[in-house]
């Protein structure tokens, strides 16, 4: 199947027991067992759900997996991948990642014993050579979030593969939409599905998804035994969504290539983030590992330039956390999103205290224009 036909009819489209095209939702908690010490396959619901299992098997499909696993939120199913991994392993890591993966390898998972080197993940000597004895594992975005750098999934995998390490991508900006990482050679991809997948501002979800059987049965086991598993009504969100990603991500990248356009030309505006900007470093590796440019854009106003008084002028686009719904998002990084990096980290990796990020949504593009352009006559 092609990939727009895989969002509404792979993994279980169907209900088996009554044909329903709409896999229903499934709230038992626990299920009836007609043998004792048998193996029935449903038993308790966090161990598995259909509801749950429907939408883990239609990620698989559309992320070229074989297995899938849903969980309570992106930070759920992070913390479950680095669950694999034990105390004194040793994990390289991108240096502009999700302010909330930076609190949790900081202020969470080093305290259980995890060793982390943070790089540059565009910089493949500097990934090499962050490699340790106790190196298990290389963790990156890309793009990033929110400078949008692109890096090279298969020339990192094959650096993983050549020293016996895990590859690990967060997958959630350029979505199975625009990128397979497992295709390029990654080990496990993740997601924020609150965000492109979901799609409407409606679910927080996670995921983790694997072409390896060992990981699988690994992940499969710290799911049930962590427990944070996404529920039966936020697994039916999260399909509803993923049917619509296609169509959705067709006008968003439309909408961003316009505001791309726009921004680049803006007096106000002193740098442009975007992984379809042909001058930007990443532009020839995202054109190789990428289908599109997806639709996240990130702009620095021109220095003494007040973004808390731009985000605060529009009155279309949102002031809001979180992306990839079909409403128009802008958020300052600084203050926002990756707030809980302290500033001297933030402004070495680039992030400006006049650094914005815009989600690009599906409204009318005339629209978007226009308020951007109200916004800016106030500064």
């Amino acid at each position: 199947m092609k990939f727009n036909t895989k969002l509404i009819h792979g993994g279980i489209s169907e209900d088996k027991a009554t044909g329903a095209v709409s896999i229903p939702v499934y709230r038992s908690s626990t299920f009836h067992q007609h043998v004792l010490g048998g193996e029935p396959k449903w038993e308790y619901a966090r161990t598995g759900n259909p509801t749950r299992a429907a939408l883990e098997a239609l990620v698989a499909d559309i992320e070229d997996g074989t297995a899938a696993f849903a969980f309570a939120s992106g930070s759920a199913a992070i913390h479950t991948t680095f669950s694999l991994f034990s105390a004194g392993d040793h994990i390289v890591i991108g240096n502009d990642v999700y302010g909330g993966t930076f609190r949790l390898v900081n202020k969470v998972l080093k305290r259980f014993g995890l060793e982390f080197t943070v790089v540059d993940t565009r910089d493949l000597d500097a990934v090499e050579k962050a490699i340790q004895d106790n190196t298990v594992a290389i963790y990156l975005e890309t793009p990033t979030n929110p400078l949008l750098h692109v890096s090279d999934i298969h020339a990192i995998a094959e650096i993983a593969k050549k020293h016996d390490l895990k590859t690990i991508v967060d997958n959630t900006f350029a979505t199975p939409y625009n990128q397979n990482p497992l295709d390029l050679g990654a080990n496990i991809v993740v997601h924020s599905a609150t965000k492109y997948l979901g799609g409407h501002s409606d679910v927080v979800a996670g995921l983790a998804v694997t072409n390896d059987p060992k990981i699988a049965e690994d992940l499969a086991f710290l799911q049930n035994s962590i427990g944070s598993t996404l529920g039966p009504d936020d697994s039916w969100l999260l399909m509803r969504g993923i049917k619509t990603l296609g169509v959705r991500m067709r006008v968003h990248q439309e909408n961003t290539q316009i505001i791309y356009d726009y921004l680049k030309n803006n007096d106000k505006v002193a740098n442009v983030y975007y992984p379809g900007d042909p001058e930007s470093e990443g532009y020839e590796i995202a054109k190789k590992q990428m289908h599109g440019f997806g639709a996240m854009i990130s702009f620095e106003l021109n220095e003494g330039l007040d973004a808390k008084k731009f985000v605060e002028s529009l009155n279309l686009i949102d002031l809001a956390e979180s992306l990839g719904g079909i409403e128009s998002l802008i958020e300052v990084p600084a203050v926002m999103t990756h707030a809980a990096i302290p500033r001297e980290i933030r402004l070495k990796n680039g992030i400006k205290d006049e650094l914005i990020r815009l989600s690009v949504g599906v409204e009318d593009d005339t629209d978007l224009i226009a308020d951007l352009e109200q916004a800016f006559s106030k500064i």
